[in-house]
């Protein structure tokens, strides 16, 4: 695996489990699965050198990040290394602009979009907007390549605004795209797998709740959504694997605008934050799949095993706590003994991802109340109360504070 941050650490686990060995590629021995992987390189996913030692004797190549140059990708397959995905699916996953004209082709649902080479087209591409939806108008602009966690996305409320954020970012070398900011009820993610062979399998469709351009909270099955988007979310996903040619785990975010409309927003070619729940909440694990789906192995069950389960992440308070992260866990498993607690082995910092939490609810209401449970709260009331214990428990390991008052001490 190329990276060795959380989802290469997750991923290590999943191997072991189907008596697999994962070497990964790593830039240091503190990197979060050099912790744990016994099989480590030392080196940089920019090197073809480092690529080709990681490569070496292996099954297959796969990827816990998209940074991988392409061409890079191209000569490990053209010297007969199983590259997955492969980088010309990859590359969708790298380039959004390659991605938006890909998906226009393939008539799935995008935003208007534009290439942004010079801050006139800013002027066109706002104008087009204006005619068409007048006071609705609005403008995203993206970097082309990287950017994640809201870095690389800017949302200009009037046309000085945009220009100026174009004129720095193309003066700076960063190639730049504009959609439409589109006006959305939701965010959801809808993540399959895809093998070698051609079978595919798809999760339930998710909420994923953003703060500040990061995923803070997701809500597996997503609720509210009618079995006929659900369906549809989950043949969008998979129709664009196998057009793609994605070998591996794939997540589709999606858009669900006020309108009802599903718009497909970006693509990940890799475990995915939003699978996160899956470890805990469903039959396979989105990591188990993965392996599963490069190694060419029969696909797992991806059926949910509760009518809700929640992820909340465990993002880096604006101050680490002087209380130490283990003291912490330790106070969180007294109190709930059902949170399921993934550490990264990261330090802490201002809104760095360095864990999740899954909160599975009773698959009948036995634990928060819920549809069939003896408190008789209606379903909404019973995902409500499975999200607030996982917030609570993220906010918790995070900053240790809790914030409905109660005492580790009490």
């Amino acid at each position: 695996m190329i990276g060795g941050g959380q989802l290469a650490r997750m991923t290590h686990q999943a191997a072991i489990g189907l008596g697999q060995s994962l070497r990964i590629l790593a830039v240091s021995l503190s990197d979060p699965a050099a912790q744990v992987c016994p099989d480590v390189v030392l080196g940089t996913h920019d090197s073809i050198d480092d690529l080709r030692r990681v490569a070496h004797g292996a099954h297959a190549v796969t990827f816990d990040h998209e940074g991988t140059p392409t061409e890079h990708l191209l000569v490990l397959q053209e010297e007969g290394v199983a590259v997955y995905p492969p980088p010309q699916a990859l590359v969708y996953a790298q380039d959004k602009l390659a991605m938006r004209r890909r998906l226009r082709e393939l008539g799935a649902p995008v935003p208007e979009f534009a290439e942004i080479t010079a801050v006139g087209d800013v002027d066109e591409f706002w104008q087009a907007l204006d005619e068409r939806y007048g006071a609705k108008a609005a403008m995203v602009l993206k970097a082309i390549r990287g950017g994640y966690d809201g870095r690389g996305v800017w949302l200009p409320d009037t046309l000085d605004e945009a220009r100026a954020v174009a004129a720095q970012q193309l003066d700076g070398g960063v190639p730049l795209l504009a959609e439409r900011r589109v006006d959305l009820a939701r965010e959801l993610s809808a993540m399959v797998a895809r093998s070698p062979f051609g079978q595919g399998a798809a999760w339930p469709v998710v909420e994923t709740v953003q703060r500040n351009g990061q995923c803070a909270v997701v809500i597996a099955p997503a609720t509210g959504l009618s079995d006929e988007v659900a369906q549809r979310a989950e043949s969008l996903a998979l129709g664009l694997s196998r057009e793609l040619g994605v070998v591996g785990v794939m997540a589709v975010e999606l858009f669900e605008s006020v309108d009802g409309e599903l718009i497909v927003n970006e693509l990940a070619m890799r475990p995915h934050n939003s699978g996160h729940w899956s470890m805990d909440g469903c039959v396979t694990s989105q990591f188990e799949q993965h392996l599963r789906a490069v190694l060419d192995y029969p696909l797992g069950d991806t059926a949910a095993r509760a009518p809700v389960t929640v992820m909340a992440n465990i993002l880096g308070a604006p101050t680490a706590p002087e209380m130490s992260m283990d003291e912490r866990l330790h106070h969180l498993m007294a109190r709930m003994p059902d949170a399921k607690v993934h550490l990264y082995g990261k330090a802490e910092r201002p809104d760095r991802k360095v864990g999740h939490i899954n909160i599975v609810g009773g698959p009948t209401g036995d634990r928060v109340g819920g549809p069939t449970g003896a408190s008789g709260c209606d379903f909404d009331d019973y995902v409500a109360a499975v999200r607030e214990r996982a917030e609570l428990a993220a906010h918790w390991m995070a900053t240790a504070e809790w914030t409905d008052g109660w005492s580790e001490h009490g």
